[in-house]
């Protein structure tokens, strides 16, 4: 099959034009684009040989939009759908359906080929602050001892963890983990080699081994299977040596789904801590709800938590829970929010008895996750309650201000300098080819124009293709667009102008002028002798005449 990578924005013109159209339609749109290009119209060298080019381009097109198998790869996944190895291979007359089914199993066989150079890195470090003497210092008593004037903040422990897979084959995966921990100075460490295989569609299995300072070997077992299509059921069984003996443990959870956005779990733990717990999960695209009860030693509790999911660009969520049981009550409520395309932070304050008021803030960077609990007071003062949930909200909203804002603001200038740097070459070709079609659209235009004005039709005016600055705010950014004018009357037909939902710079005529900024299309037009205006997105749809473009004269 041919890649055609020299014909992309031609494909993507015709894509724009004539997705969704049928076999009829698709016809009529080449015979009128090959009627424009065609090398015997024009008889000035220069434009005959751009013709000349644009026709054998708009041919090729044609050849593969007007194949039923290569169409449906290109509706679907675009270039990268054509120039994928394999297509040759495959069945004709597939449906859209199963050419979808086919590219993911292509795809599939290229990620196992690349097994052996990806890891899967992912990585903890939790630092635990005490910062009681904040709301629990004695001010009276001591006030003469050296160095009381301030408060105290220590880091009572520290956790690290570290791990990597390393893929052997398609179906083993090795997997290296280590973790060290110190509290109130005293810590140990710890390494783990697991080594899993997915043995079918259905399950797979891992060995794991394990030694630490602390600790003794460990071996253990882990499995998955799947019973049916709305039931698994997972199981670690593992032994623990230690100079106390070997003490063995076991845990064993099944899962069904209750529904296509509900789990539930059964859990059954025996070992050190033995316990029995069920719990009810319910994820959608907007909330998050678990409910949970676990009886056991040495805690037995209920829990129940809610979680919001804002539907912005931030990703933004609210959350609380409650947990009671035989260690006390925690209440809980946090937030967390996207602050660039890799990192999300997140904010939580738990408030318990006997526990005290504590911060919680974490960091989610990429596959690496920073931990860090605050301990405030062991009583439930309101003041630590207050800056506990006060002090981040301000923090937070300063660091965007000063510091996160400008921060990506000046990243994404860095990443369209990349690419308008990357695609300078390309643009000027895409700019020279525009310019060609709208030199052979010339004659085209003209005619066009003259029966329109004979049935008092539509006649666009001007029209204006690229970035507008239209907010005050915004005066130093420039604007970028360039004239659409021709290429926008060569597609009137019979005094209509219909574009779909596809970005414009495909259309013959068009390029983009500011590669990876907000594009609009602004066209005034004059139809029936009144003027109209109209200003769209880039990739909206639009039908012209409106009356609601109709640009009011009274007064």
């Amino acid at each position: 099959m041919s890649k055609l990578p020299e014909i992309e924005k031609d494909r993507e013109a015709w894509h724009a034009a004539v997705h969704g159209a049928s076999c009829e339609e698709l016809k009529a749109a080449y015979r009128r684009l090959c009627m424009l290009y065609h090398p015997d119209k024009h008889r000035d060298p220069e434009l005959k040989s751009q013709a000349e080019r644009l026709f054998n381009l708009v041919h090729q097109a044609y050849e593969v939009l007007s194949d039923p198998q290569t169409r449906a790869i290109y509706d679907i996944y675009g270039k990268r759908g054509l120039e994928m190895e394999g297509w040759e291979v495959v069945e004709r007359r597939r449906t859209p359906a199963e050419i979808r089914e086919e590219f993911e199993r292509l795809q599939r066989e290229r990620e196992e080929r690349r097994l052996q150079q990806r890891t899967n890195p992912k990585g903890t470090i939790s630092v635990g602050i005490d910062a009681t003497d904040l709301f629990d210092r004695y001010e009276e008593e001591y006030e003469d001892v050296s160095g009381s004037g301030f408060p105290q903040i220590e880091i009572n422990k520290m956790h690290i963890s570290q791990s990597i897979e390393a893929p052997l084959t398609a179906s083993d995966t090795a997997i290296l983990s280590g973790s060290l921990s110190t509290q109130n100075g005293n810590g140990g460490g710890s390494i783990n080699f697991a080594l899993r295989r997915v043995t079918s569609a259905k399950g797979w299995g891992e060995l794991e081994f394990g030694a630490g300072d602390l600790q003794g070997p460990l071996f253990g077992l882990k499995l998955f299977r799947n019973l049916t299509s709305r039931c698994f059921v997972t199981t670690h069984c593992a032994l623990q040596f230690s100079s106390r003996g070997v003490r063995p443990g076991l845990t064993t959870i099944l899962a069904r789904n209750l529904d296509r956005n509900t789990v539930g779990y059964l859990q059954w733990r025996w070992g050190v801590q033995s316990a029995m717990n069920t719990s009810i999960v319910r994820d959608t695209k907007t909330s998050h709800f678990t409910v949970a009860l676990q009886l056991g030693i040495p805690h037995s509790f209920a829990l129940i938590s809610y979680q919001h999911k804002f539907q912005d660009d931030d990703q933004t969520r609210v959350k609380g829970s409650l947990k009671a049981g035989f260690f006390g009550t925690v209440v809980e409520y946090g937030a967390e929010r996207k602050i660039s395309r890799h990192s999300v932070l997140g904010a939580a304050v738990s408030i318990g008895v006997p526990q005290g008021v504590s911060l919680k803030i974490k960091l989610n960077r990429a596959s690496q996750t920073y931990f860090f609990p605050i301990h405030l007071t062991d009583q439930l003062l309101p003041s630590a309650v207050f800056y506990a949930t006060v002090g981040p909200l301000v923090l937070y909203f300063a660091l965007h201000r000063l510091v996160i804002k400008p921060y990506l603001r000046a990243q994404k200038e860095k990443e369209l300098e990349k690419q308008r740097e990357s695609t300078a070459t390309d643009i000027l070709q895409k700019k020279q080819e525009a310019e060609a079609a709208v030199r052979l659209m010339q004659e085209s235009v003209r005619r066009i124009i003259e029966a329109e004005e004979s049935r008092m039709g539509l006649i666009i005016v001007n029209a204006w293709y690229g970035k507008f600055v239209n907010d005050k705010s915004k005066k130093s950014e420039k604007v970028k667009v360039i004239d659409v004018t021709v290429p926008l009357q060569c597609l009137v037909k019979d005094s209509k102008l219909i574009l779909t939902e596809a970005s414009k710079a495909g259309l013959p005529g068009f390029y983009d002028p500011c590669v990876g900024e907000e594009k609009n299309l602004k066209v005034l037009y004059q139809f029936r002798g009144v003027l109209h205006q109209v200003m769209a997105l880039d990739s909206e749809a639009l039908r012209i005449p409106k009356q609601s473009h109709r640009i009011d004269t009274d007064g």
